[in-house]
């Protein structure tokens, strides 16, 4: 073998920026004369804060075009199943609603990330993290957003911060020529649904040709479920000098901050694009019949698929989504000024004539013939009568019937769940309003002046897994109201007992806020703030049955693999 010669390339070697930006200011930015003939760029603390600030308030109100477009291009694909329509209209709608700057799109608000690239000569004064993070500070302490972030006190006690800090800031040297003076940023507010679907698999070369990669692409890729809000933007890299380098690829690939790179590979080994095989992965997620949330086509809008080098040892897959509150911007700072990434504001020219009534039909409840007493496809429900009669009511239809829910939901997550389950396990009773009224597990954003309720939408129901048998078993818990797929024994313990799941739409938090939630007040652990137990009102809130007390899983069915093999065709 021939001595190699010396070759340098990035190993994610990204194209132009094409991104359209807006000037948030001229001010606290200066170029200056250095040594030897080159010029610095002075940046100013204020003009790092106010760039975070207006970015924290602006992903949390609004979306990219191309995203609002592609759920667009549901509503207008024939080939969509209603399902599939109208959760993007229900998206569509919840985005209008966040655009007016009061109601952020998700309760949750996410974790704020910041990462940076700092070019050579760009000068600032003291520590950049600390004005990055005030900028996080006074959007989230300002604006209707929640505050998620835990402080371990010890290894097992924590306390909520009050201020959704820390952020996660990751800052970089930028030596690209021409990016001297230029300091980039990509911000990201990663919510708990989004980023526990983050996953890493440690495999071998065995994934590394068709059959196989498609085998295990089938099984992963069914296991992420619906909890963090379908259709996803879908990200896979093969490879990876590192574990963590390969996941941090990933969720850069999910915000489409790697789309400029190359689409093909050299002996440089350098990152690269599989363009084909993203094509390929998407029709296979297609063919799922999980769909935007409820069974259809739309699993994803898009998927990238990343290819990095590797140790011939090690070969790590790492996946990652970003949900359907698609939050992220590019921002820059230039001697021009401060720029952000002009996002859309107007997202009422993506909605349709058509009506949401158009989209009322469950298919497979139509299917099986089912008809409500209301005359159409969609099952009221009245939340006040008794449980038991909610219960008769709701086992006389099969599962992915749409509902709408009317009346009083008990909401608890989390911490409630473990405070509950100390009292089980104490000998102490169930809680009479667990035994009276249908569980909704979410945790709201703030509430805004003059209106009933913060974003307030559905959390993964999977997290409260482990005590649904326990609490039916002692009478609570028999209604389940959340998002996302559940375990066999959530079905199982719902056979046993009589009880039922009813999926939500995850994603339209504002929408649900603004039209659905009437009331809410606190029943109990007022002092866990967004996790204590609530009760709210609700009215026409939109929700599917899942799980059924016959022992049915909607979900159970689709998640199954299939074994088929990736195409291999001539490369482009």
């Amino acid at each position: 073998m021939p001595e190699p010669e010396f070759v340098y390339e990035d190993l994610l070697p990204i194209g132009s920026d094409t991104t359209q930006y807006r000037l948030l200011t001229s001010q606290g930015v200066r170029a200056v004369d250095g040594p030897g003939g080159r010029t610095f760029l002075e940046v100013d603390a204020e003009a790092l804060r106010l760039l975070t600030d207006t970015a924290m308030h602006d992903i949390a109100h609004y979306l990219r075009p191309a995203h609002l477009a592609q759920l667009r291009s549901i509503l207008d694909d024939p080939a969509a199943s209603n399902n599939d329509k109208f959760v993007a209209l229900d998206l569509l709608k919840n985005a209008n609603i966040a655009a007016g700057g009061v109601l952020p799109m998700c309760q949750d608000t996410g974790t704020a990330i910041v990462m940076g690239k700092r070019g050579q000569h760009v000068l600032t004064a003291g520590t950049d993290e600390q004005a990055l993070s005030q900028g996080v500070f006074d959007a989230y302490t300002r604006l209707n957003l929640r505050y998620s972030q835990l402080a371990p006190l010890s290894m097992w006690e924590e306390k909520n911060t009050g201020s959704n800090l820390p952020a996660q800031i990751e800052l970089y040297a930028d030596t690209t020529p021409g990016h001297e003076t230029t300091y980039k940023f990509l911000f990201m507010a990663k919510g708990g649904g989004s980023a526990n679907k983050s996953f890493l698999f440690q495999e071998t070369k065995a994934v590394l040709n068709p059959a196989g990669m498609r085998r295990f692409l089938d099984e992963k890729l069914r296991a992420l479920g619906t909890a963090a809000c379908p259709p996803y933007h879908l990200a896979i890299v093969v490879g990876g000098t590192s574990a963590e380098f390969a996941l941090k690829t990933a969720k850069y690939a999910s915000a489409k901050y790697l789309d400029s790179l190359p689409t093909s590979g050299s002996l440089a080994a350098h990152g690269f694009r599989d363009v084909e095989l993203e094509q390929q992965v998407l029709e296979m997620t297609r063919e799922f019949g999980i769909g935007a949330q409820f069974g259809g086509k739309y699993f994803c809008h898009d998927v990238r698929v990343v290819r990095l080098p590797r140790h011939g040892a090690s070969c790590p897959v790492a996946i990652a989504v970003s949900c359907s509150a698609d939050r992220q911007a590019m921002g820059k700072i230039t001697a021009e000024g401060v720029f952000l990434e002009a996002l859309e504001t107007d997202p009422a020219r993506f909605l349709p004539e058509t009506t949401e009534e158009h989209l009322a039909t469950s298919e497979l409840a139509q299917r099986a013939r089912v008809e409500s007493t209301s005359g159409d496809d969609v099952v009221r429900i009245d939340l006040n009568r008794p449980m038991v009669e909610v219960r008769a009511e709701l086992s006389r239809y099969p599962v992915t019937t749409r509902l709408s829910l009317s009346g009083s939901l008990v909401v608890a997550r989390d911490i409630a769940h473990a405070k509950i389950k100390e009292l089980l396990d104490a000998g102490q009773p169930m809680p009479q309003y667990l035994r009276d009224h249908a569980v909704y597990y979410a945790g709201p954003a703030k509430t805004p002046q003059g209106y009933a309720s913060g974003s307030f939408g559905p959390t993964t129901a999977g997290r409260m897994d482990s005590y649904v048998e326990q609490f039916q078993a002692a009478g609570g818990s028999l209604v389940m109201l959340a998002k996302g797929n559940r375990s066999s024994a959530v079905t199982a313990a719902c056979a046993a007992h009589g009880g039922f799941y009813l999926g939500s739409i995850g994603g339209p938090a504002a929408r649900l806020a603004q039209d659905c939630i009437k009331h809410v007040e606190v029943l109990e652990y007022p002092e866990l703030g967004m996790e204590a137990v609530w009760k709210i009102d609700v009215e026409d809130f939109p929700a599917f049955i899942v799980v059924d007390d016959k022992g049915n899983d909607f979900f159970a069915t689709i998640t199954k693999p299939l074994a088929t093999t990736i195409p291999v065709g001539p490369r482009s």
